[in-house]
């Protein structure tokens, strides 16, 4: 018999759609042809980031943490339990909230760096490993 001890992981779909766009348009037409996809809001901030913009990418990585609070809740997240990395589908939530949180250090937003950085620990303790890569 397995007894369960805590939430259940989360496991978002997969969506080809967002990946074939990702793979052939630039991230702002992407966002703006799917403007709920976390993932597509995790790009623009990445590549914010990428160009010296902090608060631009905190500005795009703040929509894909609420684009994938969304979706984590629409597909039986309860606001707590595993949101496994190693799960592809996941990594655009995972992705936007680690650059939400890195975006909020650079701009001094220190409340939101502790608050961000425990909620990405409690997804999935070795998410930040993969995602600094």
């Amino acid at each position: 018999m397995h007894i369960s001890i805590g939430p259940e992981s989360t496991y978002l779909p997969e969506d080809p759609e967002v990946d074939s766009l990702i793979a052939s348009q630039d991230p702002e037409t992407v966002a703006r042809i799917r403007p709920d996809s976390p993932l597509a809001w995790a790009v623009l901030a990445q590549d914010a980031w990428d160009h010296g913009d902090e608060l631009e990418s905190y500005a795009f990585a703040r929509v894909g943490y609420h684009r994938g609070l969304d979706l984590l809740r629409r597909n039986g997240w309860k606001g707590k339990g595993p949101v496994p990395y190693s799960h592809e589908p996941n990594r655009g939530f995972l992705q936007a909230l680690y650059c939400l949180g890195r975006a909020a250090e650079a701009i001094g937003e220190t409340d939101e760096v502790t608050r961000i950085s425990e909620f990405l620990d409690d997804c999935d303790p070795s998410a930040r490993a993969q995602l600094e890569k």
